[in-house]
């Protein structure tokens, strides 16, 4: 099934005051979470940016449904913006220390997502990652989020994921393999640049005509 490019309609929105000083507060826990130098492969994304195109979506009719998942969600900004939005977001995290910050994060601003520690991979996509490569955050060792979460893979209706350039790849081959038919991965691409792709369903295949 292959992957659709889909345009994302431009539609900015101004910050609201809470969430402003939502990211106010969030962007002191970053510099913490970076000057602490335990997660290297820790970047974080453009979240001003991130807002209006989760909102955009949001009150589109590009998406099937409204369960939102980051795909490595570091300190949980991004998925906490979603929740704002008003997405069922989870966070997936293979850091410990990051996801009981994404956890307190979410407390102190009242804002309802779930986070869990462990590989955002999809179960039967080990193999691939191995295959592709050496990935600092794509982590094959810890045990799969899906169970803990009560969700399958092909339950979300958008991933998001921030990924390094190498990675990219490899990300958009595992949600393309194991995504729901119509689900959609959304892509920070760098600075306030993303790209949105939609799993198309599989073409169905013409019957053979009968020669009288």
């Amino acid at each position: 099934m292959p992957l659709l490019d889909v345009p994302i309609p431009d539609e900015p929105a101004a910050l609201p005051y809470d969430l402003r000083r939502f990211l106010a507060e969030a962007d002191k826990r970053v510099e913490a979470a970076l000057a602490d130098a335990r997660t290297p492969a820790f970047v974080p994304s453009n979240y001003e940016a991130l807002f209006p195109v989760l909102r955009t979506l949001f009150h589109s009719t590009l998406l099937r449904g409204t369960t939102f998942a980051e795909w490595g969600s570091g300190v949980g900004v991004a998925t906490l913006v979603a929740a704002y939005v008003g997405y069922d977001a989870y966070g997936i995290e293979a850091e410990w220390e990051l996801v009981e910050e994404a956890r307190k994060l979410a407390d102190d601003f009242d804002l309802s997502a779930e986070f869990v520690c462990g590989s955002f991979i999809p179960p039967g996509g080990e193999e691939h990652v191995l295959k592709a490569g050496d990935y600092a955050w794509m982590t094959t060792e810890e045990d799969s989020s899906y169970d803990d979460l009560g969700l399958a893979v092909e339950d979300l209706d958008i991933v998001y994921a921030y990924s390094w350039p190498d990675e990219e790849q490899v990300v958009a081959e595992l949600f393309e393999k194991h995504a729901g038919s119509g689900a959609v991965l959304l892509s920070c691409i760098g600075g306030d640049n993303f790209r949105l792709r939609r799993k198309m369903p599989p073409k169905k295949k013409a019957g053979k005509v009968r020669r009288k």
